[in-house]
Formats: structure tokens, C-alpha cells, sequence
């Protein structure tokens, strides 16, 4: 792995989550749903036009910042969240803000196998202007399809990332209980993929706008 991770690591665990008696029987359970949520919309505007080199500042700052404050997550998404048996964020603030804001006082998981996947923007001339949104779709479509990653993660990595990141949570669904991550559309995106192709289906999707979910079920 590359790029400003360093070494995975999971910053805290859930005390509920402590291993117990019953776990030699969690493989005779059947598996519980596994929901990837986005994270709520992040204190940073959009609204602006920049160069490619302001997007990668742009995108810099993205990833060192929280949630606007005030924002109230679905109401669904809240209650699968209460609901859930294993609650776990990626590293970077925003969702980590966004999991506290569902999760009150409760305790859950920071693992920085879940966190975006990287978004170096093509090496266009300063006089190209266009918003992050723009700027994000380009920059995905040349890390995809180009392998444009500037010395930070490339796309090979982040697919076996997504695997890990899918044998992690499929590990904690054995149990029967539901697991709600809060981490990123992109990689949540590629979580998914793998999920799918491991047989559990989506059985229900909101797209992958802010705070939006998709949930899985084996079988």
C-alpha cells in the first residue's frame, strides 16, 4: 500500500465487539446484512472553478476536513445505524463526523482499509478550469482507465484493498449481526463490486449522493 495511510490499523474498537463463547457457532448463523453508507457533505465548497493544480490543493484539503455541522442523516440510515450490531468508519474526519452524528455516544470501529481511493487530477494546462465535481469525474476516469495515480495508490492496490476491505465485513457479518459502514462513495462503490461477485445481492440502493446507503444480504 501507498500513499498517506502508512500501516493499516484499526484506531478503536467497539467494547460490544469483544470476542465471546458463542463464536464457534457464528458460521451455522446466517449472515447479516452489510450496508455501505456515504458520509454526510463535507465543510468544503464546491462551488468554485479550478486549475487542475488548485484541485489537487482542493482535494488535499478535502480529506483533512470534517461535515458542515447541523446536518441530519436519513432517518433510515439512523435507524439501521441503531439497529446494527458492528458500526465501523473510514480514518478520514468526515466520516468519522458523520458515524459520531448516527452513533451519539456509542462506540465504533476507524479502519483505514475503507478510506477513498486517491484522486490525482490529469496534468491539464492551468488555463482548463472546472469545478471539483468535474474535476473528481476526470481524475477517477484517468486513475480507472489510465492508471494515473502520481505515486499514490494505484488501482491494482485499491481493487485487492477492496477485497480486504470486504473479507473484513463479511468476517464481522458472520455473526448475524448487522454491520454499517460509514466511509466513501467510490471505494464503498468497489466494496460492493466485490460483495456481488461473493454472491450477496443489493437489496436496496439510494444511489451514492451524501449519507445515501446500499444494503446487502447473502444469498
Amino acid at each position: 500500500m501507498v500513499g498517506s495511510r502508512g500501516a493499516r490499523r484499526i484506531v478503536s474498537e467497539p467494547m460490544a465487539d469483544a470476542p465471546t463463547a458463542a463464536a464457534p457457532r457464528a458460521a451455522a448463523r446466517k449472515a447479516g446484512a452489510i450496508v455501505l453508507a456515504r458520509h454526510g457533505e463535507p465543510a468544503l465548497s464546491r462551488k468554485v472553478l479550478l486549475s487542475a493544480e488548485e484541485y489537487r490543493g482542493f482535494w488535499a484539503s478535502y480529506e483533512v476536513l470534517g461535515i458542515l455541522p447541523g446536518q441530519t442523516p436519513p432517518e433510515d440510515l439512523a435507524q439501521f445505524v441503531a439497529k446494527c450490531g458492528r458500526l465501523i468508519s473510514s480514518t478520514r474526519p468526515r466520516s468519522i463526523e458523520s458515524a459520531k452524528v448516527l452513533a451519539g455516544d456509542r462506540q465504533f470501529a476507524q479502519h483505514d482499509l475503507l478510506v477513498e481511493a486517491p484522486l490525482p487530477p490529469p496534468r491539464w494546462p492551468s488555463w482548463i478550469k472546472m469545478s471539483p465535481k468535474l474535476w473528481g469525474f476526470f481524475a477517477r476516469v484517468w486513475w480507472w482507465c489510465f492508471d494515473h495515480h502520481e505515486g499514490e495508490e494505484t488501482r491494482a492496490q485499491a481493487v485487492r484493498r477492496a477485497e480486504e476491505a470486504a473479507d473484513m465485513l463479511v468476517e464481522m457479518a458472520s455473526t448475524g449481526e448487522d454491520v454499517v459502514v460509514l466511509a466513501h462513495g467510490f471505494f464503498n462503490f468497489m466494496i460492493g463490486r466485490v460483495l456481488k461477485r461473493r454472491g450477496w445481492r443489493c437489496v436496496q440502493s439510494q444511489g451514492y449522493k451524501y449519507w445515501s446507503m446500499r444494503r446487502f444480504q447473502l444469498g
